[in-house]
């Protein structure tokens, strides 16, 4: 054979096994998440409170990770549905995500009829955090700890007022599902958002309220912290002792903070952005600003996160059912 045709030949069954290499790649492999405008992260709350300091964190962290700015877009209203609504509805076109207490958001659709879920409407990206409800009472309250509170519950029964962060969200639940197990009852006063339920509580208007530990930072001369409704301490409040080691009973409800994308985007997308959330979340940067608002990061991958998520609906389910008698 003549060097020419050789070389065609061996030219050929290269071109030919290079094709059939690339083929064989995995798309996910040769796919990169290249985002090229600006992704609005939708948080169903009011700025301030503690799902929003997440948002804000990872937009700030997220520089010299995400190519393109992250922009916290607040959207609240009816215990959060207001925004997760907004996100549902938003062209899926891997621009518009949606960042909420997933707690909340699956309680609320357990106990309202609502139109959407977490776990049907949504794809899971990745949980960046997780939020604990904790029993504060005023620093002047007559209660310095929390059987001191049990007992006067036990004794006027339906006289206490205590405060949440609204009907259905997770801190609602996790405290009936505390007085449940512990024969008490009080009066429930709904408020919207975490930073309202602080201020009635240190300003006297319930006589205890149940809502985030990360709540209490910075207003130690304010408000107590009696407990957290968690098995163990928090990683960041650690001062504050669990109802377990009280011995007081509870129920382990807590709240996942986890980014949702629509049913419609690409899966590539959202393979993109769990990555770089990854990235956001193990930042420096990232548990810097975190510390500050009492949190600690809590990622977890998607496939993790809407496992907890199935897990808790689970659990919730008692309450859920004691709460629509």
């Amino acid at each position: 054979m003549k060097k020419n045709s050789l070389r065609k030949v061996l030219t050929g069954t290269a071109l030919t096994l290079t094709a059939l290499m690339i083929a064989l790649v995995p798309v996910s492999a040769m796919a990169e998440w290249n985002p090229k405008r600006p992704i609005n992260l939708i948080v169903p709350y009011k700025a301030g409170g503690g799902t929003d300091s997440f948002g804000r964190a990872i937009s700030a962290a997220a520089k010299g990770i995400v190519k393109v700015p992250i922009v916290v877009v607040n959207k609240p209203g009816s215990s959060g549905m207001t925004g997760c609504t907004a996100a549902f509805n938003a062209r899926p076109d891997g621009s518009t995500f949606l960042m909420t207490s997933s707690g909340s958001f699956t309680l609320t659709s357990m106990l309202r009829d609502t139109e959407i879920t977490p776990l049907e409407s949504f794809k899971v990206v990745a949980q960046v955090g997780n939020l604990t409800t904790s029993l504060m009472v005023a620093h002047d309250s007559p209660f310095k700890t929390v059987k001191d509170l049990v007992e006067a519950a036990k004794a006027n029964p339906g006289k206490l007022r205590w405060a949440h962060t609204g009907r259905g969200g997770f801190h609602h639940v996790a405290g009936q599902g505390f007085l449940n197990e512990n024969g008490v009852k009080a009066v429930d006063v709904p408020y919207k958002g975490g930073s309202a339920t602080r201020a009635a509580v240190m300003g006297g208007q319930v006589d205890f309220g149940m809502v985030g530990v990360q709540q209490g930072a910075g207003f130690e001369g304010k408000l107590r912290i009696l407990a957290l409704n968690a098995p163990v301490r928090d990683k960041v409040m650690k001062d504050v002792p669990t109802f377990k080691e009280q011995g007081l009973s509870f129920v382990d409800v807590s709240s996942p903070i986890i980014v949702f994308a629509q049913k419609d985007v690409d899966d590539e997308v959202v393979k993109g952005l769990e990555k770089a959330l990854e990235q956001i979340a193990a930042s420096p940067k990232f548990a810097e600003l975190m510390l500050k608002r009492g949190n600690a990061p809590a990622y977890q991958n998607g496939k993790t996160a809407e496992a907890k998520l199935h897990a808790l609906k689970n659990d919730a389910q008692p309450i859920i059912d004691s709460l629509k008698k």
